[in-house]
């Protein structure tokens, strides 16, 4: 009854198209929910994401929950994430990513997830790095370790969504380096970003972590651009 009340009189909204969620909803209505374009990428679809790497990283193994266009739900949710603070969009696709990895031969020996990181200054801007809670949710569902104190980033630059596909590209040399990298050593890890689009950014990332001895990288994001 009190709960029934509460939900009268302050309602909670959709994070991808703001109307109103009944009471047995969670985060998403059940509309969106369906409509999500799913991508499938760690089952059917696994060589689509590899191949966005290929011949210029290796990579175990590849995902994202979502296909990313312009002018969707799937933008809707990443940015009410990154820049209206639903840190509450992160740890339910997380979770929902987590299931779906968990049932994957592919993952079942990941043993640490790190999230692509934010510059200290960045981070202090934003207040929190939007791929955290989700690598946390993720590396839960896979009995995994999460750690974000071993690949930093060390150069602060103009945000990457106001950059051109050329300038995304250099913009990412020289970006990234590592701290405590006796803890990946012979581990198989999972990097975890918010979105593919070049793919320079964790490709920026691989080719650092790559100096660990006996690492192996797998990636997992929210979505990815077709």
């Amino acid at each position: 009854m009190l709960r029934d009340l509460v939900y009268l009189f302050y309602p909670t909204y959709c994070a991808a198209c703001d109307s109103a969620l009944y009471k047995n909803e969670r985060l998403l209505c059940t509309s969106c929910r369906h409509e999500l374009p799913l991508g499938n990428f760690h089952n059917v679809n696994a060589k689509k994401i590899k191949k966005v790497f290929y011949g210029r990283i290796k990579i175990e193994n590849a995902s994202s929950l979502f296909v990313f266009h312009k002018d969707s739900l799937v933008q809707n949710l990443i940015h009410n994430l990154k820049y209206r603070g639903q840190e509450k969009i992160g740890i339910e696709l997380g979770k929902w990513l987590g299931e779906e990895l968990k049932q994957s031969n592919d993952y079942k020996d990941i043993e640490f997830v790190i999230p692509v990181p934010l510059h200290k200054k960045r981070l202090r801007e934003r207040g929190f790095n939007q791929v955290a809670k989700f690598g946390i949710e993720i590396a839960k569902m896979l009995n995994a370790q999460y750690t974000d104190s071993v690949l930093k980033k060390k150069a602060y630059h103009q945000k990457q969504s106001k950059r051109g596909k050329l300038s995304r590209w250099t913009n990412t040399s020289e970006t990234f380096n590592i701290q405590n990298e006796s803890l990946l050593r012979d581990k198989h890890i999972l990097l975890v970003d918010d979105i593919v689009t070049t793919g320079a950014t964790i490709e920026a990332c691989v080719h650092v972590l790559k100096s660990i001895p006996g690492i192996k990288i797998s990636i997992a994001t929210m979505a990815i651009t077709e």
